[in-house]
């Protein structure tokens, strides 16, 4: 029987700091920050801390996390039952404002993170340290597990020439920390200063997959229905950058692909041949939105049969560059913009590399290429283990 893991919000009711006593509070959550059962983090904050909590922030895809694509804005707003705003930090600005931070002494962060670089809510996070340092207020992050485990760490390291809102800070593509440890990490490494607790878990190990928690998964935004779509989801996201359609607008995103032209039957001999830990099945679907909606597209969709052997990163690159050696005609990089970023192409901002994307088109040797990062990877492996909670 699985032993249920403890998360930092439930620490937090269970043992509540002194220190956070008289003091005004902010939230940042959304529709994931909820205890096991399914209580939300505001209400019991609300309930533990009366007359405490003064504001609410979300992240992208909004505080009830119903918007769906990139570049789709949140307003700020009111929460009715509260009655207290909700500030949106993916709305005209991506950074909070003094103004937003004027009512709160200690900002609480509980926010579920799927452990890969692109995904925004971890520099939401960052920007939230940044001006609390500034201003002098304290942030406490409730932690949650890292959905995709804590030992795998793959996939290259940033370049600095393309830092954007999906890749602010020099981490590989599969960063192996739970949400309080890359904040401990981004405090302290790049030098934010920010009075930063975190208030971590109970039970869980580094080798857990979600699957290992005990817990419900419940969605942190609308194209990670799954606890399988997180696992593919660091190398899959790539295919934003292009006109293969990453699944969004069917029922699996993430974890099928594909679009009108493929040739599955050429590209499928090859890919079982290099990709480790997953099989891959042909699949046509029809997305209801999004690229080449109301299109039969012909794909696959990725079965995980082992989560050791396999390394989402490299095999998306591997099927992406067979895509390209197969449909050179057909196949497109996605013009800008991309997150807010209106010159260089998505696809670089996506890898956090030009030299990658260019590597393949040019149909060169992806497995030597992964062995080239290995060094820089090793470096960044040796530091984030200095602000592991967990063992």
């Amino acid at each position: 029987m699985k032993t249920q893991v403890t998360l930092g919000l439930e620490n937090l009711i269970i043992d509540p700091p002194d220190y956070l006593k008289t003091k005004r509070l902010g939230l940042l959550s959304n529709p994931a920050s909820v205890d096991s059962l399914f209580h939300h983090a505001s209400k019991l904050i609300h309930k533990n801390f009366p007359g405490q909590l003064k504001a609410l922030f979300s992240p992208q895809h909004g505080f009830y996390a119903e918007k769906q694509d990139n570049m789709i804005e949140s307003d700020h707003t009111m929460e009715p039952q509260l009655n207290i705003p909700v500030y949106s930090l993916y709305s005209k600005t991506r950074i909070p404002t003094k103004e937003m931070f004027d009512n709160i002494d200690v900002l609480i962060i509980d926010i579920q993170d799927v452990g890969t670089r692109v995904y925004t809510f971890i520099y939401t996070v960052s920007y939230c340290l940044e001006l609390a340092a500034k201003l002098d207020k304290q942030v406490v992050i409730l932690d949650r597990p890292n959905p995709i485990g804590g030992n795998q760490i793959e996939g290259n390291i940033l370049s600095k020439d393309y830092t954007s809102f999906v890749g602010r800070f020099p981490i590989p593509m599969r960063h192996g920390l739970t949400i309080g440890e890359i904040a401990l990490f981004f405090n302290k490494e790049f030098n934010i200063g920010c009075n930063l607790e975190i208030i971590p878990m109970s039970g869980w190990k580094r080798d857990m997959y979600w699957k290992d928690t005990g817990r419900a998964w419940v969605s942190p935004s609308p194209n990670l229905p799954t606890p399988l779509s997180c696992m593919v989801y660091p190398g899959q996201v790539i295919f934003e950058g292009t006109n293969i359609s990453e699944g969004r607008g069917t029922a699996l995103p993430f974890e099928q692909f594909g679009a009108p032209f493929l040739n599955t039957e050429k590209i499928k001999p090859e890919a079982d041949k290099l990709i480790q830990g997953a099989i891959l099945r042909p699949v046509n679907f029809e997305p209801t939105s999004g690229k080449w909606h109301n299109n039969i597209c012909r794909g696959f969709q990725i079965h995980i049969t082992d989560t050791e052997k396999f390394q989402p990163f490299i095999s998306s690159l591997i099927l992406m560059q067979l895509i390209v050696k197969y449909h050179p005609n057909d196949f497109e990089l996605k013009s800008p913009p991309y997150e807010y970023e209106y010159k260089k192409k998505p696809m670089d901002l996506i890898l956090g590399s030009k030299i990658i994307r260019k590597k393949v088109m040019n149909l060169e040797n992806l497995l030597s290429l992964s062995e080239q990062w290995q060094e820089e990877l090793g470096i960044y492996k040796s530091l984030s283990k200095g602000y592991y909670l967990y063992e």
